[in-house]
């Protein structure tokens, strides 16, 4: 798959492609049918296609850095879109210039200029352009001026925990803020994962009969803090496990959340390496213990809920 940042001219390969525009974070079931879209436009007219998208997320461009809780850092979007079979990416920097470009400038210099696109598809929220004044409305009417053809994508609804719920990234969010991975998958479309370096901890685990692969998760990750059975892949090999998410209580509370793996059926050294954890099921919420042994205990429990569960 092509991945190409900033260009100035179109991507070898991508010329003259229907493209997919969002943000994309999460890449979830209303963005995969934005993109499903896109390829059967892009499929009618015989050309590639493509997603364009932008980082940072805007959010963090005006509020700061780390303000949004991101389900899918650049690198984890980008081999997502990969999956959904998409010709190539096109990722444009949202800074100062791109956010003060007018919705019309937007159309002229991002996607006739530098992309020189056959076709757009959007979600029906998309708004693009300085004080997000660019609606699918605009973008339908640029298109029928400057010869491109838009498709624009009505609202995607899934049945999250038993309630039809309209899907988008704030409420997958949320979801994982409650520490409801079900509802998150059934809203993405996709279990929820992070990926990190495993690094070294307290080897409090190890002590106790459950040794731990440690990540340290982006400080904007509010995923709720509590045990859930997950499945950890290294190498290529995918493995049960059961994870913490969050600060010890029953042995430091430090104030810095750690993700520990317990991995099952597992033995060698995994420092060092990267690592994808994906979360399956919530077990419970963390919790201080008042003795070793009754966290020992609660472990042995969880860790047999965690079978259960990924069975």
């Amino acid at each position: 798959m092509i991945v190409a940042h900033d260009p100035l001219t179109p991507p070898q390969g991508l010329e003259g492609a229907v493209v997919a525009i969002g943000n994309f974070d999460g890449v979830h079931r209303g963005h995969a049918a934005v993109i499903a879209r896109a390829q059967a436009l892009a499929k009618e007219r015989s050309v590639p296609c493509a997603v364009l998208t932008f980082e940072p997320h805007p959010v963090d461009f005006f509020a700061g850095p780390g303000t949004v809780f991101r389900l899918t850092p650049e690198a984890e979007k980008i081999r997502c879109l990969c999956r959904l079979g998409v010709d190539g990416v096109v990722v444009i920097t949202f800074d100062g210039n791109l956010a003060g470009l007018e919705a019309e400038a937007f159309v002229d210099e991002i996607l006739i200029k530098r992309l020189n696109v056959s076709g757009a598809v959007v979600g029906y929220d998309f708004h693009f352009g300085k004080a997000r004044r660019g609606s699918p409305e605009f973008l339908t009417e640029a298109g029928a001026r400057h010869g491109f053809a838009v498709a624009v994508v009505e609202k995607v609804v899934a049945d999250a925990g038993g309630a039809p719920e309209a899907v988008h990234s704030n409420a997958a969010r949320q979801a994982l803020e409650q520490g409801d991975v079900t509802r998150a998958a059934q809203l993405m479309g996709h279990e929820w994962f992070a990926v990190g370096e495993v690094v070294h901890g307290e080897k409090l685990g190890r002590q106790l009969g459950f040794p731990t692969a440690n990540v340290r998760l982006a400080p904007s990750c509010r995923l709720r803090h509590g045990i859930y059975a997950v499945r950890l892949k290294v190498d290529g090999v995918t493995y049960g496990g059961v994870a913490n998410f969050g600060r010890r209580p029953t042995v430091t509370d430090t104030g810095a959340p750690l993700l520990e793996t317990f991995v099952f059926d597992f033995s060698g050294d995994l420092y060092g390496k990267t690592v994808e954890v994906t979360f399956v099921g919530w077990i419970r919420g963390e919790e201080k213990f008042p003795s070793l042994d009754a966290l020992v205990a609660e472990m042995n429990r969880d860790k047999d809920k965690a079978r259960a569960i990924l069975r």
